[in-house]
């Protein structure tokens, strides 16, 4: 079973290529529930999808909407809030309704309910048809640190020192080191998965995610085995990882 690998010119080439494929989805079905990312990785996505709306009509007005993690302990009003993000970044720009999007509640005060509530919101929507997904440096997928369950579902992680570091210099200071996030039994049953990469630093991580053993100290390698995976990256992450056939 082998991913389709495309791989973009550029960041911005990329960012058109995985708008293209969100687009077609949509097109194809305007009831479309989208599995949505945040990060660096997606920026050039969203804006090229506010392009799309403001210039050639994409209508979002029917498409629902489930991120894949949130912050725990903070407020969704909170700046280093990915509720605060995807406000800024995409939502605020589109004709989608405020009732079709879904995050986790970071700051829900039972959080084995709040899991159990999205879990159930997400099948009440009929599941996620297009999931798009980042890559951590060590091969996180959402919150799913190396060593997280194959099984499991939307839970509370313990974000590692890494990934701290690394959402600190995208996000700055104060990243909590709790979040919420879909689990990888979750993420793997979307129909199909959208796996963005780009720039040199996540050469490593691409190829060991994707040509290396299936193991849960690199979670992203689980996804050798989604039968609807498409895999966009730029030239300097596709350095590794030559062929995948």
């Amino acid at each position: 079973m082998h991913p389709e690998l495309i791989i973009a010119e550029d960041y911005q080439d990329l960012s058109r290529k995985a708008a293209l494929r969100v687009a077609e989805q949509i097109k194809k079905k305007p009831t479309t529930v989208l599995g949505l990312a945040t990060g660096k990785t997606p920026l050039g996505l969203y804006r090229e999808l506010i392009r799309l709306h403001q210039e050639e009509g994409l209508d979002f007005s029917r498409v629902k909407t489930f991120n894949l993690d949130e912050y725990y302990g903070i407020s969704s009003e909170d700046k280093r809030s990915f509720h605060y993000y995807m406000w800024e970044n995409l939502f605020k720009h589109l004709n989608i309704p405020r009732g079709n999007i879904h995050l986790p509640d970071g700051g829900a005060q039972d959080i084995e309910e709040e899991c159990r509530r999205y879990e159930e919101a997400i099948r009440e929507a009929g599941g996620i048809d297009l999931q798009v997904l980042g890559i951590g440096s060590n091969g996180h997928i959402g919150f799913n640190e190396p060593g997280t369950e194959w099984g499991s579902l939307t839970h509370l992680a313990q974000l590692t020192p890494e990934t701290i570091k690394d959402n600190e210099e995208e996000g700055g200071e104060g990243i909590p080191g709790f979040a919420l996030t879909m689990g990888i039994k979750t993420i793997m049953r979307a129909n199909r998965i959208l796996l963005l990469a780009y720039g040199e630093s996540k050469a490593n991580i691409i190829a060991r995610a994707l040509k290396g053993p299936v193991d849960k100290s690199v979670p992203a390698s689980i996804l050798q085995l989604h039968p609807g995976l498409v895999v966009i990256v730029d030239k300097e992450a596709a350095k590794f990882l030559g062929s995948l056939t």
